[in-house]
């Protein structure tokens, strides 16, 4: 099982979750994406693997479009090299960069460069973002409106030590309107679970409403890997629209 993702279950709509390490074996880096959401176009979506890239795509068309499709469909998840994960289209930005510096931190800065939150008033949703790097070393980010308008951009190396890791998520937890976005340090956790169906099984899990009959769950994909090279990584994904309700 996974430890501290009480710190997740305490947050009633975290919005979306990164979480980066390393399994209790010390083998395989560890890298989960989730989705929470509240209107009907945001759980109206779907987490799909292919071609190493983890895709968040629409479940019902006519729904979707009822809300931002740029901010809703996007590669959550790309693979080359190393990892690229972010809750948004900068994803593409953090794979561009990956070979650019041997410093997380630093290709996540100029990952971000023509980036800000993103222009949903009046969330405005932070932009989260990881990689994980050939170097075995990997970051955390955060692009989040000030109250001044503008954007302050956070970053965070995670240490990829066996059975830790660290999460981020774009919100505090409060059901409450504005979203109060996520402040300080990423949440360290403690990585049991053998497999990603294991790791997995906990987030989704742990992302359950403590609201009788309200459910934000969305997806979850969790990647162990050893080397990024064909077949060498093992991949679950758990979307809401796929299985009963627990």
């Amino acid at each position: 099982m996974t430890e501290g993702l009480e710190k997740l279950s305490d947050r009633e709509y975290p919005g979306r979750v990164i979480i980066l390490g390393r399994d209790r074996s010390g083998e395989n880096k560890v890298v989960v994406y989730a989705i929470t959401g509240r209107s009907a176009s945001s759980q109206a979506r779907k987490i799909e693997f292919e071609k190493d890239t983890a895709w968040v795509r629409p479940v019902d068309d006519e729904i979707l479009n009822k809300g931002n499709i740029d901010l809703l469909i996007y590669p959550a998840i790309l693979i080359s090299g190393g990892i690229a994960v972010s809750n948004g289209k900068q994803t593409l930005d953090i794979k561009n960069c990956i070979h650019q510096s041997q410093n997380p931190v630093k290709i996540l800065e100029l990952a971000h460069n023509r980036w800000d939150y993103e222009p949903d008033d009046p969330a405005f949703t932070p932009r989260i973002s990881g990689c994980i790097i050939p170097e075995n070393r990997a970051s955390l980010g955060i692009i989040k409106r000030a109250e001044d308008g503008s954007s302050t951009k956070n970053y965070f190396e995670v240490p990829l030590n066996a059975g830790k890791a660290r999460m981020i998520t774009t919100y505090t937890g409060e059901n409450i309107d504005p979203l109060p976005s996520f402040d300080g340090e990423p949440v360290d956790l403690d990585l049991f679970g053998k497999t990603a169906d294991d790791v997995a099984g906990d987030v989704y899990y742990a992302m359950r409403s403590q609201i009788q009959d309200e459910d934000f769950r969305v997806s979850v994909i969790c990647i162990f890997y050893e080397e990024l090279e064909v077949n060498k990584y093992d991949i679950s994904i758990i979307n809401r629209c796929e299985r009963t309700k627990k």
